[in-house]
């Protein structure tokens, strides 16, 4: 091989082959033939490979080659570095070797996808060490293609950003959350502000923007020091993200001022609630130094879009409703908009007054007679709370229930209607009339903690009623928030004897794979489509819809709404033979129940139905 310089000063290499052929008499050399062939391409071929070869093993991002069956085939020394894995480790297994898990099914496929149309795909992935270790490398992935457009294999440069990531991180903790409780700074609270508008314009629900002041926190710094002080604001935090959900955001602007942005408000009642829990929350005693400390706070709301203004506005109104809060007396809230705080303002004020009525004994429950059809037999009554107000009246529940959803009163007069609906029930079996009294209760009251032993207790403090001639009446209309808690105390509950029927059935949540799991006993078809039935064909086959699914799923059927005989007749011709409504009796005070069976029984009137 020989490198030649041509005529035009280039450089080429040759192979030249040759041999004597003449000699002369002193054996000299005369004359040589040969062959001279110019084997420049290949000579730069192979300078292109040793070249190719010193940068694949001398780099510093990892390399490897894959087949078209996503098996690798070559690996750098810097796959090695990075991953742990030795060629020899690697070599022969597909790329799920390193997978982290921690992508899913869809990433992959997108991968594959870019790589199918357009031979190339770059990008981050979080993959695993030999070790376990998890890390972050930035991916660049090559198809090689052959004459005929068939994938020889795949070619991927990798580098390990794992530091860069978390430096990153760390950038966006400093710049954009609180460095001293952790929670989101001004910065981010103005992202999460103008997400929180777009977002109740697209669902068309509210959100609210609540600014929140610790009161007198200037004292228990002088009093305390500021590292007591510190110590105050990081418990704050930490016990209002406890009652916060998911989509909500607690933002420290600085000192004792916090933000706070509600999402998905149904309405302001929906709002006090939640307000509710987080002045319980701030007035929760903290630890400082060994020192229990406790602070209260002023809150000033305002609804978006109600209050329909841009989000410095909506951040300046809820200040200055807060000032209003503070001026009221502190450890408060304050609506902003007029409408929605006398609509609070109502709220809590009738809640107080319904507190101070049940103080008052001014509840009673009347009682309405379930009935047998075929029978007469009078199978049981249902407990009806009633109002006596003192300036209204006799007030039915429709006034003043729809106030009680979601607050503490709900479960408070929840106990106080099962307490009275089981001492009338023992007063009744004492004097020997025994029927079986079943009393409302709310989705609300049945999730919570102690409910279940607040009733054992009470059917232990009055252990002359049989826990089986107690019934307790869900209402099917009402979104019960965790199915599955609910069966579990149903389930709970009949341990101790006492049978549930689901009212109002028909009307609300219920699908049948939760109507096969739930402990019922008995379906109460809702009046609304019993009384229409007689005149309206879709109510009339909701009826005897119902009924027939009560018989498949081996349950008790009982229709209300009954307010003539021929409704009466109708459901017996249905199959239905249990009813209550104003046709059999009206509810009515426990003293007239008794009278009212004797009568039922002397005059017969289920004949008529028949």
């Amino acid at each position: 091989e020989i490198r030649c310089r041509t005529k035009a000063g280039g450089w080429r290499w040759i192979l030249s082959r040759g041999r004597v052929v003449t000699w002369d008499e002193q054996g000299k050399p005369l004359m040589m033939s040969g062959t001279h062939t110019d084997i420049t391409e290949r000579k730069l071929l192979e300078q292109a490979q040793q070249e190719a070869a010193v940068v694949f093993d001398s780099s510093y991002e990892g390399i490897m080659v894959v087949n078209a069956q996503n098996i690798i085939t070559k690996v750098n020394a810097a796959f090695t570095r990075i991953t742990g894995y030795s060629a020899d480790e690697a070599i022969g297994h597909t790329t799920r070797l390193l997978s982290s898990n921690h992508h899913s099914h869809e990433f992959y496929q997108a991968i594959w996808h870019s790589l199918q149309e357009h031979d190339f795909w770059r990008g981050e992935i979080w993959n695993k060490r030999k070790n376990g270790e998890i890390y972050a490398e930035l991916l660049s992935i090559s198809a090689v293609r052959n004459a005929d457009g068939k994938i020889l294999h795949y070619v991927g440069l990798f580098s390990d950003i794992t530091q860069l990531k978390a430096h990153e991180i760390e950038l966006d903790r400093v710049a954009h959350y609180d460095p001293l409780t952790g929670a989101p700074n001004r910065r981010l609270l103005s992202d999460r502000l103008d997400q929180a508008i777009a977002h109740s314009i697209r669902n068309h629900k509210s959100c609210a923007v609540c600014f929140l002041d610790l009161d007198n926190f200037k004292a228990i710094n002088d009093r305390y020091g500021h590292d007591a002080g510190d110590q105050l604001l990081i418990g704050v935090t930490h016990n209002l993200k406890s009652v916060l959900r998911a989509d909500d955001t607690l933002s420290r602007l600085g000192g004792d001022e916090f933000v706070l942005l509600l999402a998905n408000i149904t309405s302001s009642e929906d709002c006090i609630l939640i307000l509710d829990r987080m002045l319980e929350a701030i007035g929760q005693a903290i630890t400082c130094d060994h020192i229990q400390i406790s602070i209260s706070a002023s809150v000033g709301v305002t609804l978006y879009p109600e209050d329909n203004v841009d989000p410095d506005t909506l951040l300046r109104h809820a200040d200055q409703a807060m000032y209003l809060a503070k001026e009221a007396g502190k450890n408060r809230y304050q609506l902003f908009d007029p409408e929605s705080e006398r609509k609070a303002q109502h709220q809590r004020k009738y809640l107080a007054t319904i507190h101070q009525a049940l103080g008052n004994e001014e509840f009673q429950l009347f009682y309405q007679p379930k009935v047998n059809l075929n029978t007469g037999q009078i199978i049981g009554v249902e407990a009806l709370i009633r109002w006596q107000h003192p300036e209204r009246g006799l007030l039915s529940p429709i006034e003043f229930l729809p106030h009680l959803h979601g607050s503490h009163l709900e479960t408070e007069v929840g106990e106080w209607v099962i307490h009275h609906a089981i001492q009338q029930a023992e007063h009744w079996h004492r004097s020997g009339l025994l029927l079986t009294v079943s009393a409302n209760v709310s989705a609300h009251h049945l999730l919570q903690p102690g409910f279940y032993t607040h009733l054992q207790a009470e059917l232990a403090q009055h252990p002359e009623i049989r826990p089986d001639c107690f019934e307790l009446e869900v209402l099917e209309s009402a979104a019960i928030a965790d199915m599955e808690q609910a069966i579990a105390i149903l389930l709970k509950c009949r341990q101790l004897g006492i049978h549930f029927a689901l009212d109002d059935f028909g009307t609300g949540y219920s699908s049948l794979t939760y109507l096969r799991k739930l402990p019922i006993d008995t379906l109460k078809i809702d009046q609304s489509f019993v009384r229409d039935m007689l005149t309206d064909n879709d109510d009339l086959g909701i009826v005897n819809g119902v009924i027939q699914l009560a018989t498949v799923f081996n349950r008790q059927v009982i229709a209300e709404g009954v307010e003539t005989l021929a409704h009466g007749k109708m459901l017996r011709e249905l199959g239905c033979y249990l009813a209550q409504g104003y046709g059999i009796a009206r509810p009515m005070p426990a003293a007239a129940v008794e009278p009212w069976c004797q009568q039922w029984k002397a005059q017969q009137a289920w004949l008529s139905m028949q």
